[in-house]
């Protein structure tokens, strides 16, 4: 049987009963990439409150090139940023909204 791990050695540097034996990393860890959450940040950025959009793509550019560097804790946590950045500018541009409409009431109620 050949074998070539994550770290090109042989045999891999976790045993089967403390790892998966094919792909060579400890049971655990994602089989996949986690979500980069770029075209939501885009989008927060060009329809919500932008900086904290900007924000997000930040994070969101950072997803993939971590975990290609075998750095997954590191892309799982940028993925999650990146979405809870895109989270927050569509929550601060649905408050500005809000508040905005509030103003509006106070300084000039309709009248009947």
């Amino acid at each position: 049987m050949s074998y070539i791990g994550p770290d090109m050695t042989y045999p891999p540097p976790y045993p089967p009963p403390y790892g998966d034996p094919y792909s060579g990393y400890p049971l655990g860890y994602p089989a996949q990439q986690p979500k980069t959450y770029l075209v939501w940040g885009i989008l927060t950025t060009l329809l919500c409150f932008w900086p904290l959009g900007v924000v997000s793509i930040v994070y969101a550019s950072k997803v993939s090139g971590l975990w290609f560097q075998g750095r997954h804790e590191e892309a799982q946590a940028a993925s999650n940023k990146a979405k809870n950045w895109a989270i927050g500018s569509a929550a601060a541009m649905a408050a500005l909204f809000v508040g905005v409409i509030v103003v509006m009431f106070i300084v000039d109620p309709p009248t009947s």
